[in-house]
């Protein structure tokens, strides 16, 4: 089985053509997987006692449990993290453009705003204006694999080590400094999902969406359906 194929050079999802698509958001409710017992979810991302991360927009989810029925015997999703607040996305960008900066000390603004969004979308763009994460919307999912004793399978790096990843080359989806019994395992999570319609981030094997502007951009449509959310 192939890899996804990665386009190159790959767009960000920061980038101007995918910030000039206009969102109207269909108000669709979210869904809490705490609430159901088909999707696992892993613990608390990022933070202790993140009560927001089991979230999702609803066809999201319904979509996640249409990939997860054409894996293989054997084989289930795991979220890493769903919905996002957008002050949890700050901090960790803000975190990781400190790594790339110290990495990187000649680099222009420019150059470590496109490094770091290469792993975590801006809240605030480089111009100043405001961004839409994908997290905020409720249409990203951060995913990975198990088996059937619920163990996390081998896909190269585990989602809870993005940060640890200085160089970014063991996150992408195509990357070839993973084992090919990871590359397999990333090749069959990336047909199911692209098969119920998500769309991949590149530079993140685990990270999948629908109705937010990379998937518009993506996908051709004329518009985003989900916005930034709020939540209780």
């Amino acid at each position: 089985m192939s890899l996804y194929a990665t386009q190159h050079p790959i767009v960000l999802i920061a980038s101007p053509e995918v910030l000039a698509i206009p969102i109207i958001d269909n108000h669709e409710p979210m869904v809490n997987l705490i609430t159901q017992k088909t999707i696992a979810y892993g613990p608390s991302p990022e933070i202790p006692n993140n009560i927001d991360y089991t979230k999702m927009r609803e066809t999201v989810y319904k979509k996640l449990v249409k990939a997860q029925n054409l894996l293989p015997k054997g084989l289930h999703f795991c979220l890493y993290e769903g919905y996002r607040s957008l002050s949890l996305q700050k901090a960790l960008f803000d975190e990781r453009f400190s790594i790339v900066k110290n990495q990187h000390p000649g680099w222009s603004q420019q150059q470590l705003f496109n490094e770091t969004i290469k792993l975590v979308s801006p809240v605030i763009n480089l111009d100043g204006s405001p961004n839409i994460p994908a997290h905020s919307t409720g249409g990203a999912i951060d995913v990975y694999l198990l088996n059937d004793k619920g163990e996390a399978i081998d896909m190269g790096i585990h989602p809870k080590d993005w940060m640890s990843d200085t160089t970014g080359k063991l996150s992408l989806t195509a990357s070839k400094d993973i084992s090919k019994t990871a590359q397999n395992n990333r090749a069959i999570m990336n047909e199911v999902l692209t098969a119920v319609g998500f769309v991949n981030y590149p530079t993140e094997y685990w990270h999948w969406s629908y109705g937010d502007r990379y998937w518009a951009h993506q996908q051709h449509k004329d518009n985003a359906i989900y916005s930034s959310l709020k939540t209780n």
